[in-house]
């Protein structure tokens, strides 16, 4: 299937409108100590759409994290990779040829290669998983995704992982329309809130290095309230301050931080790729919910976003529908204000290489209720 397999610098990694596969990404990570690798690959049309009636050489490229999982064993980490989404029949082919390419390139002691697929869920097309009220019910369980996925391949060795890593449900807006009508896509409530947000002179500013106290101050107030993985300052640090703009796949970051009479409500990160503006972290302030600075802060990042030349904008991690008992469910309300189409990704796939050490790891993934890589 694939052509052609190769290494390759990091500063070649391509264009792309995924945050976490470009060249930016990578030197994120290698600001936190954590090495990362690319790889080209060639891979003929017919192999992997529908016969064309002229076929067409098709090339990609991935981004690798290798993560060390204790003093001797790695895992190597595809986040929203490959970008290149095959037909759902050619989807585990692809991937299993994919991954015994890369085999080589990986340290002598990877146990698995985790790829956190961006690509659209198999079950998201498909009306059975549904609900009466056009609500998406999620996946089949783990072991149907594995039969399907793994049919026509050769090693039957892809696992549905137990949680996934990175988002598996986000929301798109359509930055293409003009700002008026992205605004009246919006539901009522969410209008009126951005709108309430400027009467009562909440205003938005572009934060700098210095203000990154401000943002983790808000950031672990955040955290205690709802309860998720906290990262530590020096990692925001790095993303704030990364650029990679000698390469290929550059980003432009911007810290948004809003509030009133120098008081900071609501902040977020805004991370620019390719053709598309990310809503990467947000964090507010448990007081004030009155003022509605969170709604200040996300329409002037669309708006940012839209004037830098975006075409989409991702909202970056909602629950699969409006479950009030899901963690997300919070955020699903809030997003799903300003408009746009839910989508709903593959999620986390596991190659394991290592077959026992693999089973020992899962085992203890399991009990620490997962393993925080992005």
């Amino acid at each position: 299937m694939l052509k052609e397999f190769r290494h390759k610098d990091i500063e070649e990694v391509f264009k792309t409108s995924i945050v976490q596969q470009t060249a930016y990404w990578s030197e994120v990570k290698k600001e936190l100590g954590v090495r990362s690798i690319a790889c080209n690959f060639k891979v003929r049309s017919s192999d992997i759409y529908d016969v064309p009636k002229k076929d067409y050489t098709i090339i990609g490229d991935i981004l690798v994290i290798i993560k060390q999982i204790d003093n001797k064993y790695t895992m190597a980490y595809v986040p929203y990779g490959p970008e290149i989404e095959p037909l759902a029949q050619n989807q585990g082919t692809f991937l299993e040829e994919l991954s015994e390419c890369l085999r080589p390139y990986l340290p002598k002691n990877c146990i698995l290669i985790r790829y956190d697929l961006s690509w659209e869920s198999l079950w998201a097309k498909e009306d059975d998983f549904y609900d009466c009220k056009g609500y998406w019910i999620g996946p089949p369980d783990n072991k149907f995704q594995e039969f399907r996925f793994n049919h026509n391949t050769i090693s039957w060795n892809f696992k549905k992982c137990l949680s996934n890593i990175l988002p598996s449900n986000t929301i798109f807006l359509d930055l293409k329309k003009d700002l008026a009508d992205i605004k009246m896509s919006m539901k009522p409530k969410t209008r009126y809130n951005i709108e309430l947000s400027a009467r009562k002179e909440v205003t938005v500013n572009i934060a700098g290095i210095e203000n990154l106290d401000t943002w983790y101050r808000l950031y672990t107030e955040t955290a205690a309230r709802n309860g998720f993985y906290l990262h530590n300052i020096d990692y925001f640090r790095a993303v704030l301050t990364s650029r990679a703009n000698n390469t290929q796949s550059p980003a432009e970051v911007f810290l948004l931080i809003a509030g009133i009479d120098k008081m900071p409500l609501s902040a977020m990160f805004l991370v620019l790729t390719g053709n598309r503006g990310t809503y990467l972290y947000g964090a507010s302030a448990s007081h004030h919910k009155n003022l509605m600075a969170s709604y200040a802060v996300q329409w002037e990042a669309i708006k940012l976003a839209k004037a830098k030349g975006c075409t989409e904008y991702d909202m970056f991690g909602v629950s699969p529908n409006p479950d009030p008992s899901h963690p997300l469910f919070g955020l699903y309300r809030f997003k799903t204000g300003f408009g746009g189409e839910l989508y709903h990704t593959m999620g986390c796939w596991d190659y394991p290489i290592m077959s026992d050490m693999y089973e020992y790891f899962t085992a203890v993934e399991l009990k620490s209720q997962g393993f925080h890589l992005n």
